[in-house]
């Protein structure tokens, strides 16, 4: 086989899978998995690495998945990542580790998100398991967000000898990986099974505990030697136009939560109801976008429709899941830009009126700026609209904790150790940035990990 070209990975049909919610992907075999890995060159210095917010082993990993020496490749992985299964599903890889992998120069990059899914889920289906031997040290740490960040930092802080106590608001652990990523990529048994590991090497798990309202911030404090903030970013952001509170318009949150979480797909199998209609449009076109237009194609959508400013070229999602939108019938309508929101005399949106946009010049970001075209509006019938302009730090823990400084925005301000401005208090994941992928709040949860180490046997 060519160096050059990866082992393509099998999927489910488009026409088959828009009518469940099964993975799309899947999965490597034994034998495409090794067969995978032996085109890596294995550099003298792994670039991949570099690129890795986790800083996996990512050479050494790839190497023994070629030697068929599974068992030692899963081992490695989990030295860094606590849910390798997750990462290597849902991590954008084409940033990270494999978008500065040598071979990009030369064909396509090694296929690592694929190849580390692959031996996580061998390890599960062998039933092979880290078997830890930790030491206590009788000192306590309250990690608050059993999100990706929340997890990673009590994994890191319990192999250290802490107890740890992860305190999470909704009634399962997991943050976005249960609430916000769909099962047809992100399967939930891979979740349930990877965030079991937590309890088995002994991280105490609080559900339904927000700190704030069940426990006072300065209690949390009192009682624990240091306290790791992974809030996470909730809340949504919104268009502030006319008619967004109109009946059928959702945040991209609450959508997703409904069909995830709360598993709104299987009704009347279980208790949430979500209205859908034939024509839905998604304002964004980021993951969560694409995530939100392929639920409502598969909750019976005729038409989904992403609206976006830009052109999809510009388009924050990663060029998987746009294929995989494209493949599955949604249609990308382009350089436009909501005005308002049509309703009828019920309150249902019936329509919204968008206006057509054009490039002038260059945003801060360095991404074309697109302004509006005069006089260029034009309404599009729809039953429902979805925004997903993306989220802001959780406010109602934020309101509970005035003495903790943040940024204008609601991030929370830290310094380079992560500690914010109130002793033994550090934060990360998306309660900094805002917004990020998976895999860099899981980078900010193992950086705070070793700061709170640092800072509690100094």
């Amino acid at each position: 086989m060519s160096v050059k070209k990866r082992v393509p990975m099998r999927e489910q049909a488009p026409e088959k899978r828009i009518h469940n919610f099964d993975s799309v992907p899947l999965g490597y075999s034994r034998e495409e998995a090794v067969q995978e890995a032996k085109r890596c060159i294995q550099c003298k210095n792994p670039t991949c690495e570099s690129g890795c917010p986790v800083k996996m082993k990512i050479k050494s990993i790839i190497n023994e998945i070629a030697n068929e020496n599974f068992e030692k490749a899963f081992f490695i992985a989990k030295e860094d990542n606590a849910v390798p299964a997750i990462t290597g599903r849902v991590c954008p890889q084409e940033d990270q580790c494999e978008g500065v992998c040598i071979l990009e120069k030369k064909g396509q990059p090694i296929n690592i998100g694929k190849l580390f899914a692959f031996v996580a889920d061998w390890a599960r289906e062998n039933n092979i398991e880290e078997h830890l031997e930790i030491k206590d040290n009788n000192k306590k740490v309250a990690v608050v967000g059993a999100g990706p960040a929340g997890i990673t930092c009590s994994v890191d802080l319990r192999k250290a000898g802490y107890h740890v106590t992860l305190f999470e608001a909704l009634h399962m652990a997991g943050g976005v990986l249960q609430y916000g990523i769909p099962a047809f990529r992100l399967p939930r048994d891979v979740v349930d099974y990877e965030l079991s590991f937590l309890e088995k090497i002994g991280v105490e798990i609080k559900l339904n505990s927000i700190v704030g309202q069940n426990m006072s911030f300065e209690e949390l404090r009192n009682q624990y030697d240091a306290v790791f903030l992974a809030t996470g970013a909730g809340a949504p952001r919104f268009l502030h136009i006319e008619g967004e509170k109109l009946k059928g318009v959702y945040s991209a949150n609450e959508f997703l939560i409904r069909v995830n979480l709360m598993k709104a797909y299987k009704f009347p199998e279980w208790d949430t109801p979500i209205v859908c209609g034939n024509k839905v449009g998604i304002i964004g076109c980021g993951n969560v976008a694409m995530d939100a237009a392929r639920c409502a194609k598969r909750l019976g959508a005729k038409e989904v429709y992403i609206l976006y400013r830009r052109t999809r070229k510009c388009a924050p999602a990663r060029r998987e899941e746009i294929k995989h939108a494209e493949e599955e019938g949604i249609i990308f309508k382009e350089m436009v830009c909501p005005s308002r929101i049509i309703g009828n005399d019920d309150g249902w949106i019936t329509g919204i009126e968008l206006v057509q946009t054009k490039f002038e010049g260059f945003d801060k970001s360095g991404r074309p700026k697109p302004v509006n075209v005069d006089n260029s509006q034009f309404v599009m019938e729809l039953d429902t609209l979805v925004n997903a302009l993306g989220t802001t730090p959780n406010r109602l823990f934020l309101r509970n904790a005035p003495e903790l400084e943040t940024h204008s925005w609601g991030g929370i301000k830290v310094d380079e150790n992560l500690m914010s401005n109130l002793e033994g208090v550090f934060a990360g994941g998306d309660a900094l940035t805002g917004g990020s992928t998976v895999i860099e709040a899981m980078g900010h949860g193992r950086q705070a990990a070793a700061a709170i180490d640092k800072y509690l046997t100094k």
